[in-house]
């Protein structure tokens, strides 16, 4: 099995959706760290299991200095997000996200 990962920093902005009074209601922006894990058991016809320029194209392209609530379709928390960023690339397995020093999220395909 081979194995890849992307660390990629973007800033962008959001606001939640929640159903309690929290100041995450109001637009507010990070600088968020986004690490994407991809593996295959074979490489491609380049000797790649992704082409880390692929994945800088797939996810920062289109999230990097946007508000996330205008580009994506979902409530933006970082939960939704790192499953987002999954769903974008074939071999990703793994999707960490922090979106601030002490808060990090995760989510790993079954």
């Amino acid at each position: 099995m081979y194995y890849i990962k992307k660390r990629i920093e973007i800033s962008a902005s959001h606001k939640l959706k929640l159903d309690y009074d929290s100041k995450c209601s109001q637009l507010h922006g990070h600088n968020w760290v986004i690490e994407i894990y991809c593996k295959s058991e074979a490489l491609n016809h380049n000797g790649m299991v992704v082409d880390f320029t692929d994945i800088k194209r797939t996810i920062k392209n289109r999230l990097d200095h946007q508000n996330l609530n205008d580009v994506l379709p979902f409530n933006p928390t970082a939960e939704n997000i790192a499953r987002w960023c999954a769903e974008q690339i074939d071999t990703c397995y793994k999707v960490t996200i922090q979106e601030s020093e002490g808060n990090w999220a995760c989510y790993e395909k079954d």
